[in-house]
This record gives C-alpha cells, structure tokens and sequence, in this order.
C-alpha cells in the first residue's frame, strides 16, 4: 500500500473513535440539525510552544515531518531557536505541521465536518484533511512555497481597519496607488494591502485621510498576494507538476474563488492563491449560505475566531469553538460526509484574474471609524440589472450556444452555477440528443440555477418547439432568423399570461442574435398580427396570448453580434450597438412596451479591455463564444482544442458557410495549420464559375477527389441521398448545377465531423469555426495559471474577463479625473 495510502488508513482508525455527535449533520441541545466546517489559521497564528500537546500524540506523524523538513519540528516550535518561526520558511511548514496533527485530534473528539475551509496557508492543511494531499505531499509543497514566499523580500503589506472594500478599491484608484494591490479580504472592514515598500509606507496618510480607523503596517518580509509574487507563482507552477491530487472528500472552500475546489482545478487554484486576493470575507459567508452554524477553528490561536464575529452578525450563527488539542473520546463510527451543496457565491471582488493567500497574520478586527468613500465600479455594476434579475443571474454575462453541443451541457451548468446563462448549442443536433440535452440539465441544476437552449432556424425548428415546450424549457437564444417564424412566435406566445393588475407577463424568454438592423427590427415589434391569427386558428394558441400578443415584442432581449466566430456579416461593434439601441429606443415608444427590451453585446469579446468597451458604449449584457470552445467543459476534441490554445489574432479568416453554400454566405473559421479555409474558398469559386461537375477540368476534378475529399464524386452523392429529402435529389439529379452544390456542401459537413472527432487523419481539413477573441484571450493570459486549456473553466474564464473589465474602467476613470 502507497503511503497515501496508509494515511487514509490511519484516518479511517481514527474515525472509527468518533463519539455520537460525529455525523454528516449532527444535533444540538435543542434537538436541531447542525451543519459544522472546520477552519484552519494561516501565517500569522504561530507562537512559541504550539503544538505541545499534539506532538507526543502523534508521534508517527512528527517522526514523518522531521524527514521531510530535515529538522526538529518539536524543537522548531516548542524551543524557537533564532526566532525561526518568525521566517515564512519555517513558519509555513510548523503551521502545517501543527494544523494537521491539531485536526486528528479534532476528528476523535467531534468526528468529521461538512465542510473544511483555510485562510491562506490553513488552505494546504484543509486540503490533508480532505484526503487531497498526503501529510508528506502538503508538507513538501509548503515548504516549496514558503521558500519562495521568502524569497520575495521587495515589498510590504498593512492592514486598513475600517474601511470597506469598495472604499479602499476607490481610494486606490483616485489617490493614484497603481502599484498596490488588495491583499486579503479578511472581513468587512479588514482589507490587507500589498505592494513595494515605499508605497505601502506612503498610503498610510492617504487611507487615514480618507477614514481609515487604524492603519497597521505588518511584520512580513514581502508583498505576499499581489502581483509582485507573480515569478514566484511561476516557479511553483512548475514545481506543482509532479504531484497528482485525490478528489476532496469534503468540500474544500477555495480562497480564490470562495466557492469548493473542483478536483480537475486544484494545481491551477494553489498557483492562483500566490498572487492575489484571499477571499475569506466571501468564504465564510458562502459556508453560512450553505446552512453551516458550527464554525470550529482546528489550530494555534483565535485570530479566525475573532474574524467571525465580523462577518457573521451577531445572532446569524453561534460563536465559533476553537480546537487546537482536545480530549480523546469514546467510540463510535462515523456518518457519510454531507456532498457539497452549489449555491450562488457572493459576489467578487472587481479585481484581475490572479488571486493569492496571505501569510501576514489576519489583524484583529476594530471597529469601523468612518464613512465610507464612494465607491469604485464593482463587477455587480456591470450591465442591466433587470437582466440579470428576470433570469435571476449574478453578473450579466451569457455564453453563446455553439453547434453540435460544443456549448455542452458542462458548459451551460457550469455558467449557471457562477450565477451567468449559457445555451446549449443545438445545431446539426438529432432531437434524441437536444431532449438528452434538455434532460440532463434539469436533473444536474437547481431549480433557481438558470439555463437556455439554441433554436436555430431551419428543418427541426417546430418539433425542436415541442421539445422545447413539453419539457417546460423557458429561455431560448434565437439564432439565424431573418424572419418571425410560426414555430418561433408560438414558444414566445405559448409563455403570456395576463396578471391579476392587468400587466402581461411571459414565461418564455427569447433572447435573439442579430447582425443586421433589419433583423432587429423584426424581434423589436410584436408578433404580426396574421402569424397571430392563424396560431390561433389553429388551436396552437388561447385566446388570451392572442390577445396579449401585440403588447410585447418577439424578443426579450437583442444580442448584438459583431464579426465573430461561425456566422458573421462582419459588423463593427461600435457602429452597429448604437445603431440597434436607437432602433430599440425608437420601437418602445412606437408600441409602447411597458418594459425595456435589453441590447447586448457580441463578437470579439475576450479580454477585460474588450469587456469594458462593450459595457462602455451601454451594453446590457456580454455574450461570448469563441473563447468557450477552448476551455474543460467545452465539447470539441482535445486535438482541436489544443490547436486553438496557440492562436494568436491573426490566426482566422473568412470561409463559405456549408448550410448557406449556394448564397454565398460567410463563416470565420481557424487558419493556423488547416487547409479548409483555402479549399473551402476554391469550392464556392469553381461553384460559380461553373455549372456541373462535369465541367470541371479533369485536373481539377481530380485534385478534389484526391486531395480535399478523398473519394469520387458519386459515392459523396450516393451519401447524400441518404441526407437529403428524396424530392430534393430528384431534383439535384436533374439540375446539374444544384448536384455540384450538394457534393460540394458535403465537405463542409465532413471537415466539422472531422474536427468534432478529433480525427488526426484529417487534421488539415478540420472546420473549426472561431473568431480573433479567442487569439487575444490567449495573449492576455500567457504565462498564467489559465494558459493551457485544461485549466479554463468557463465560469472562472467569465469572471476573470469581468473583473479586469472593471479595473479598466476604475483605470480609464482615474486617468480621465486626473487628465480633467
């Protein structure tokens, strides 16, 4: 047995210890149900003598750590020789050390927690304890870190007491502190602060001129969490490489994301942690969400204790214990460990997409002495709120549906769980799999938690509407219409309902990607008025929805899609959002809507600075695509994704569309590596240039058969009767021109079931359709935890974009005060 292995052995002995009380829920005096998270401290708790009572307890362990550390970890806390706990390279490793051995001893006296929760370096000793890491795994990786850390010595840290976070973040950016960055998020009126020293040294008068109750310069030997921990974070990142980390058994709380790890995201978050925000504000306050009123500190001190009281108001939860060696006690085995429970996180904090840990000690908390300055923009003033209200979301973000399921069912849950919308990419899907789609959905997500599905124009759009309304699907994205169908205005008519005050409400919410104003203008006016009619007339409609039908629009909301991946009429953002939102403006007051219709925006959306140009020119929302296809939850193949992490902007260009081939219709798709755009080209050139196959030149014939399809001409036509409605390949055989189309088109279908496959055979043909955001969202996060894909989750992807759209903004806004 591995002595992981071993490990997990010794802590199920020790479960078998566990009194009554230790259960998945245990009960209080009171008979009531309790839900109990046990807190590890960080940097900071440490003191001469810690750990006194654990070491002769667990002599096994200790006997493990002196061979790792190369030294005495008894004498290295009990005796302190040369003030070494006061080094983060011997701190980090003693508190490891000691949180570990603190947390057997807390399993035998109160069993095991629902959920396990550290503050910056406490983090690693939660991970042990839920099985991720090996006592000997953590203890190697702290003592890496803790090494770098040191190594960091140009820079400072302080404490800012009574001021709120979006205080300090406004003060930062008008007082000019650029090289400063927010630390730790330790309650709601402790914000630590990190930068070089001399900076750190003068924000003192800035912050107390401002209403800074007390400002503490702490005692470390860096600026531990900020963006000068950025080479240490890469060194780690390498060092991180050789270790495989178990699924949690409990739910771990991130410091990055305050939500619990996810075990396909654990390396990427411990590299993350280095160098930004500690979020323990938001951490504690997601554990109160999830029902837990037993908070246990597992470790020297009571700094985590103190900090609680601050961010749970008093009477929300009971006062936290604190367990540093408790008493052995009677036996009993324990119960299964409650599953994590998915519920919105807090809000985050607006800042860039790195995050890291403190090693400072947490200051205790003061009292708030001033008021507040006015706050800078947050992620949470991104957008229209109404949006984000009627699809109850938290931040007005939306992932686009891309076809054949690349915006998968991972993709769209995984947004709906970060509180954004996704649609599931339905295009060139059979109905068994969009009913599947629709299923596992509904049974993956929360009832609160929000999805939607594609209806794209074309063959399967009525039965598609039946599935959609059979199974109480409520949010559609409307795509490739140039017209109201009859399919679409009955789901939009089918959710009307008139209230008790004599308002309309709807149900069915359809959200519609345009590029033209034309089209607009369509999903801007209500539903005419003889498609109405003849619903009605046939039964698919009440008389009511008939009635109501004139008092709403088609749509409730507009997407604005610039040039972008797939589709794209090659719109330029900044001419075409304007022009729909005066087109908006104006159908409002011509039908009196009583309610707003909300313009987004899309194409070429994948950094913050693109963000933030969106939301500037009055987006009510952001939908992204290109980027989602290159992320874990994404359903194209790893071979295509691992193509499309290399693009830069340059990397695509302009390509026939297969389902509008004869039109001449436009896709942008991946250049790097493939041929498809250029054979793709030269099929629709030899498509208008001549009237049959038969025409072609022989050389060029062969050239097609040989090198782009790889088969004659008439077996991709006997494969396409297959395809095609007898009717149309009656008429295809006596239209030569209409036969070439047919064999052509197929190409495009083969080079998409190539690149869905992962089919290296046929690499150079693969259809990959994507636009330049994609090549900019990998410049902008090169040399980050986020550069290969296996480590982009699309929520995370999402917020990172958000939160740099914000400090754009602040950015641009100081610079503009300043200027003025």
């Amino acid at each position: 047995m591995s002595q992981f292995g071993n490990e997990r052995a010794l802590l199920a002995r020790i479960l078998t210890s566990v009194p009554p009380r230790a259960a998945a829920s245990s009960s209080n005096q009171t008979g009531t149900t309790t839900m109990k998270a046990y807190l590890f401290p960080g940097q900071g708790a440490q003191s001469t003598g810690m750990g006194a009572e654990l070491f002769d307890r667990y002599p096994d362990y200790v006997a493990r750590a002196d061979r790792v550390l190369g030294y005495s970890v008894r004498a290295l806390c009990l005796d302190n020789p040369e003030d070494r706990l006061g080094r983060t390279d011997y701190t980090q490793p003693a508190l490891y050390v000691v949180n570990a051995l603190a947390y057997l001893a807390a399993v035998e006296q109160g069993g095991e927690p629902q959920y396990l929760a550290g503050h910056s370096l406490g983090e690693y000793s939660a991970l042990f304890a839920a099985g991720v890491l090996s006592f000997e795994t953590g203890l190697q990786i702290v003592m890496r870190r803790g090494a770098l850390m040191a190594a960091c010595r140009d820079g400072a840290m302080a404490a800012v007491i009574g001021l709120e976070e979006a205080a300090v973040r406004q003060i930062i950016l008008q007082e000019g502190l650029a090289n400063i960055d927010i630390a730790n998020l330790n309650a709601p009126t402790q914000i630590v602060i990190s930068g070089p020293v001399a900076d750190i040294v003068d924000a003192q008068a800035v912050f107390e001129k401002n209403g800074c109750f007390t400002y503490v310069r702490l005692p470390v030997s860096g600026a531990f969490h900020s963006r000068l921990m950025a080479e240490a974070s890469r060194e780690f990142a390498r060092f991180l490489e050789q270790f495989t980390f178990a699924a949690p058994r409990i739910p771990v709380v991130s410091n990055v994301s305050a939500q619990p790890h996810r075990h396909d995201n654990i390396r990427a978050m411990m590299v993350e942690q280095m160098v930004g925000s500690v979020r323990w504000t938001d951490s504690i306050r997601y554990l109160a969400a999830q029902g837990v009123d037993d908070f246990v500190e597992v470790g020297p001190g009571k700094v985590l204790a103190q900090l609680l009281k601050k961010i749970i108001p008093s009477g929300a939860a009971p006062a936290p214990a604190s367990v540093s060696a408790p008493a052995p006690a009677p036996a009993r085995p324990p119960a299964p460990v409650a599953a994590p429970v998915f519920a919105p996180a807090p809000l985050p904090a607006a800042t860039p997409p790195a995050v890291a840990p403190p090693t400072a000690a947490p200051v205790p908390p003061v009292p708030a002495g001033a008021a507040a300055a006015p706050a800078a923009i947050g992620i949470d003033a991104l957008g229209c709120p109404e949006f984000r209200a009627d699809y109850g979301l938290r931040y007005a973000y939306v992932g686009g549906a891309m076809v054949h399921g690349i915006a998968s069912t991972a993709l769209v849950a995984a947004l709906a769980r970060g509180g954004m919308l996704g649609y599931f990419g339905t295009g060139g899907l059979p109905l068994e799999r969009i009913e599947e789609a629709i299923l596992t959905l509904q049974r993956t997500l929360a009832p609160q938690q929000p999805y939607g599905m594609n209806l794209l124009h074309g063959a399967l759009e009525e039965k598609t509407v039946d599935l959609y309304l059979a199974h109480g699907v409520c949010n559609i994205e409307a795509a490739a219409f140039m017209q109201i169908t009859p399919a679409l205005a009955r789901f939009r008519l089918r959710g009307l309902r008139r209230q008790p005050d004599g308002s309309v409400s709807c149900a069915h919410r359809v959200l519609a990607k345009v590029s033209r104003p034309e089209v607009a203008a369509a999903f801007l006016a209500p539903v005419p008025a003889a498609l109405v009619a003849e619903l009605l007339r046939q039964g698919k409609i009440s008389e009511e929805q008939a009635a109501l039908a004139q008092r709403v629009p088609v749509a409730d909301d507009i997407c604005v899609e610039s040039d972008s991946g797939g589709h794209t009429d090659m719109g330029v953002m900044t001419t075409l959002l304007p022009t729909i939102q005066l087109q908006r403006d104006q159908a409002a007051r011509q039908f009196g809507y009583a309610k707003k219709i909300r313009i987004g925006a899309a194409g070429g959306i994948g950094t913050p600075p693109a963000a933030a140009a969106a939301f500037m020119l009055g987006a009510d929302f952001i939908l992204t695509g290109s980027i989602n296809q290159c992320s874990v939850e994404s359903g194209a193949s790893d071979m295509v994704k691992d193509m499309l992490q290399e693009l830069n902007v340059q990397d695509t260009d302009y390509a026939p569309a297969g389902d509008m081939f004869e039109m001449g219709a436009k896709v942008q798709v991946m250049r790097r590596g493939l041929f498809f755009p250029a054979r793709a080209n030269k099929l629709y050139e030899l498509y208008k240039y001549y009237d049959s196959l038969d025409d072609l030149p022989s050389k060029v014939r062969q050239q097609l058969e040989d090198k782009y399809f790889g088969r004659s001409f008439e077996s991709i036509f006997d494969e396409c009767r297959r395809y095609y409605p007898a009717a149309d390949i009656a008429l295809a055989e006596q239209q030569p021109k209409q036969k070439m189309a047919y064999v052509f088109r197929w190409y495009f279908g083969h080079a998409t079931r190539a690149a869905l496959r992962g089919d290296a055979e046929q690499k150079v043909n693969f259809q990959v359709q994507c636009g330049p955001a994609l090549g900019a969202f990998n410049q902008w996060v090169k040399g980050g935890a986020m550069e290969h894909w296996r480590q982009r989750h699309v929520d995370q992807m999402a917020l990172a974009i958000l939160r740099g759209a914000c400090d754009v903004l602040n950015t641009r806004y100081r610079a503009l005060l300043g200027a003025g």
